[in-house]
């Protein structure tokens, strides 16, 4: 590999409540629309808001595996963008993060096995050939590493940084990475029971925000070599440049108050991509509506970039979709920078003065070379991704 040698991103494919491809997700963002409602997937006596992604095409309803089916929309998405047809011939490694994975599609089943009837075991074969990325890999034909990422919320941000390394190191000239997950019962009543759960659409970093809505969909990368692209013919303006992960170790379920773990993630990415801070456009933020996690996040963005630095929560239009939102807002975060915008910041109105920033609060020109996408999760993970421009092509 040649030293210094970019890692350029040729391929964005996304899928989520926001729309079913990247251009259909930009128009409700410059539009506001916030494509919230009750759940209709599963049955429940809850009524926390949620942001499902409605009318999947046909050719990807596969029965009881909702997850996979939102990956292979986005990865279908990616590769066509990367025009990457037959890649068996390839070395293509596949990376992709979750936390549902079509795996918790198994109630059913228990209640059977619990009451002693007979069930059919489906869900098992379900669970056993749930693995997101080996099944992906199995479809497309790709040959080269694979690995799922369960790490909680930072799942996709850790499975493109993953990516992003095994591209670098030359284990893969070519490599699919992001997340996707579902909405499922489980997570549903889990999020409920931790009391972070929203009755009202979910406000990022506003004085009043009351918790998150969960949502569901999938964003992926295709990430590669320059020169495996230029072989390819393929030139693209993006390029991954830099990833950062820390684990803060202070509790299972919120974040550090000092943000230490955060903080470190930064500061690795950047160092990575060889920026300083000033370079940073815009931070597309973790931002649940969460009144610690935006509390922790606003304070450490204002401490190292300033409190006029450009943020924003994509959240407001897609949910929170636990291992698929680093993949989502990497995708979002990539088409900000290339469009030269970024949208309002969905559900904010006041300025709490706990935080010493604000979120824009209306479309928002951007002229700048780098920007970062962060997530934070249960557990303590932290992680970020710099996504660079080149301008001019």
């Amino acid at each position: 590999m040649i030293m210094n040698e970019s890692i350029q991103i040729t391929g964005l494919g996304v899928v989520s409540a926001a729309g079913l491809d990247l251009a259909a997700a930009l128009l409700s963002f410059e539009q506001g629309v916030r494509n919230a409602g009750p759940v209709s997937l599963f049955p429940t006596v809850m009524h926390y808001p949620v942001f499902e992604v409605k009318h999947l095409p046909p050719e990807y309803r596969l029965e009881g595996w909702r997850t996979l089916s939102l990956a292979c929309i986005a990865v279908d998405q990616a590769l066509k963008e990367a025009e990457l047809g037959d890649v068996s011939g390839l070395r293509v490694g596949v990376c992709l993060g979750t936390t549902v994975a079509s795996q918790l599609n198994d109630l059913e089943f228990y209640r059977s096995y619990r009451k002693g009837k007979t069930e059919s075991m489906a869900a098992v074969d379900r669970f056993l050939k749930g693995n997101l990325s080996e099944y992906i890999a199995r479809r497309i034909g790709a040959r080269g590493p694979q690995l799922t990422v369960v790490n909680a919320c930072s799942s996709g941000t850790d499975a493109i940084g993953v990516a992003l390394s095994w591209v670098k190191s030359g284990l893969c000239d070519i490599a699919i990475a992001g997340g996707s997950d579902e909405l499922n019962h489980v997570p549903y009543c889990g999020f409920a029971s931790l009391g972070i759960a929203n009755q009202e659409l979910c406000a990022p970093f506003d004085r009043d925000r009351k918790g998150l809505n969960l949502g569901e969909g999938a964003g992926v990368l295709i990430i590669e070599k320059r020169s495996s692209a230029l072989l390819r013919g393929k030139a693209s303006d993006l390029f991954l440049a830099g990833y950062g992960s820390s684990n803060d170790a202070y509790h299972l379920t919120a974040p550090s108050p000092e943000g230490v773990g955060l903080r470190a993630s930064f500061i690795t990415a950047m160092r990575e991509a060889g920026i300083e801070p000033q370079q940073v456009g815009f931070v597309n933020t973790h931002g649940t509506g969460t009144h610690d996690n935006d509390l922790v996040e606003g304070k450490v963005m204002a401490d190292l970039f300033g409190p006029g630095l450009k943020m924003l929560s994509t959240k407001g239009y897609t949910g929170h979709t636990l291992a698929a939102a680093g993949g989502l807002e990497a995708v979002y975060t990539a088409a900000g920078l290339r469009a030269g915008w970024i949208p309002a910041s969905a559900g904010f109105r006041t300025r709490d003065e706990a935080i010493p920033m604000a979120p824009v609060q209306e479309k928002t020109l951007i002229k700048a070379s780098y920007a970062i996408s962060t997530s934070m999760a249960f557990g303590g993970n932290n992680a970020a991704l710099v996504i660079g421009r080149e301008a001019g092509l």
